[in-house]
């Protein structure tokens, strides 16, 4: 099968690469050139455009945000390229207005669409450990049923309506950003009475928290290692902004969502913008006169 792919940063080269080692043809654009030639020194060939890259039975995207979406498959016309009978995969997070809108657009285009985003870093991209998120129509889901399995480790449906996806994957990117806060602020109640917050956070995480998510992000607290970032912490902020949209289209009041915003917010303004979202921990340490920068 010959897939396009757009959209090459870590988690998208990773998602490329278990492409290419399943055995299916891959054309690849990056707004930057490094990734592409990463991935054609690996089979992968080269587009010039993302036009020219969407010109495919099958279109992959793996892009940052709601503009460079909006920028590469309507501005730049990579859905007008998408041959009649093609489907759209986007695997990016992006605000459930988005993924209605695209809907609606890829089905007057005649096209088919499936949002398919994922949870899990790029270590567990390039595993193959992650987990997709698959809406759409079903018979287009089930078409790109075998790649979505080539890249994850299970595939989780949500309907027909594909922003559904998107509205999963906005909720569990709060729960994350919530569990990152409660660990900092609990782990900051800790020190300043004495008990480190590797000593804390590891008698959490292996008993009452014992799941991957506290684990993992626990871990990175515990030792202060938000670098190199896994997911960028304005990134996280995005998450919490989109994740408030959807809160306000459904009238669903979030209260907690505004708090984290707001310390995303103190965070980028004291330059962690870059650093892993983990580094949201910075924040109630730094305010409890504990920054240990």
């Amino acid at each position: 099968m010959d897939i396009g792919f757009i959209g090459l940063g870590a988690m998208g080269q990773a998602i490329a690469r278990r492409l290419l080692a399943a055995g299916y043809r891959l054309t690849v654009w990056n707004r930057s050139p490094l990734p592409a030639q990463a991935l054609a020194g690996e089979g992968a060939s080269i587009a010039a455009t993302p036009t020219e890259a969407a010109a495919r039975p099958v279109v992959f995207s793996m892009l940052a945000d709601d503009a460079a979406v909006d920028a590469v498959f309507v501005l730049q016309g990579a859905l007008q390229a998408l041959p009649a009978g093609g489907v759209h995969v986007n695997m990016a997070t992006i605000a459930v207005a988005l993924a209605e809108r695209l809907a609606e657009m890829h089905a007057a285009r005649g096209v088919g669409y499936v949002a398919a985003p994922v949870f899990g870093r790029p270590d567990a991209a390039a595993a193959g450990r992650l987990q997709v998120l698959a809406a759409g129509d079903p018979a287009q889901v089930a078409r790109v049923q075998p790649l979505l399995e080539a890249v994850g480790q299970r595939v989780w449906p949500f309907g027909s309506a594909p922003a559904r996806a998107n509205a999963v994957k906005l909720a569990g990117n709060f729960m994350l950003a919530a569990a990152i806060e409660t660990m900092a602020e609990a782990a900051t109640l800790a020190q300043a009475h004495g008990v480190a917050p590797a000593d804390f956070l590891g008698l959490m995480t292996q008993t009452l928290f014992a799941s991957p998510a506290y684990q993992n992000y626990g871990t990175l607290i515990a030792q202060q290692h938000y670098e190199p970032a896994g997911f960028r912490l304005r990134l996280g902020l995005k998450d919490v902004r989109l994740a408030l949209q959807a809160a306000d289209a459904g009238a669903v009041p979030m209260p907690v969502a505004g708090v984290l915003r707001d310390n995303f917010l103190d965070a980028i303004a004291h330059g962690d913008a870059e650093l892993d979202w983990a580094a949201l921990a910075k924040v109630a340490a730094r305010r409890a006169g504990q920054d240990r920068r």
